[in-house]
């Protein structure tokens, strides 16, 4: 369920929220669905509960999951959309600037991009005008 290897590029608790996410986001988790327990999840991946617990309430603090006593913690309603509109307005701000930038530097045409297998066009490539 969870990927078993972490980096030492940000906290182990952030990585862990980070894959709950991306679950959320592919539909693995859904709306109602429980996460498993933190005692499970420290166990299985051989980590501090409390870096569990901290991870979790990360999710709880951006209202993605919520808490019921006795019984663990939930998606809650609404979460997905919550998360794609957070996550588009993130990558439009900080990842597209870049990306746009390099397409800019290489010259690559919306077709290109569209259909990277197809071949090159001549009015794309300059090398293929001179021939």
């Amino acid at each position: 369920m969870i990927d078993r290897e972490w980096n030492d590029s940000q906290p182990i608790y952030r990585q862990l929220r980070d894959r709950i996410v991306a679950m959320i986001l592919d539909g693995v988790l859904k709306e109602g669905d429980p996460l498993p327990s933190v005692r499970h999840v420290a166990g299985e991946y051989r980590i501090n509960p409390l870096t569990v617990l901290k991870g979790y309430q990360q999710l709880v603090d951006e209202q993605l999951v919520e808490t019921r006593r006795g019984r663990g913690m939930f998606i809650n309603a609404g979460a997905r959309d919550l998360l794609l509109k957070g996550e588009r307005r993130k990558f439009l701000a900080e990842h597209w600037p870049r990306i746009q930038a390099s397409i800019r530097r290489l010259g690559l045409s919306a077709e290109e991009l569209l259909n990277p297998g197809a071949p090159d066009t001549p009015s794309s490539n300059p090398a293929k005008k001179e021939r």
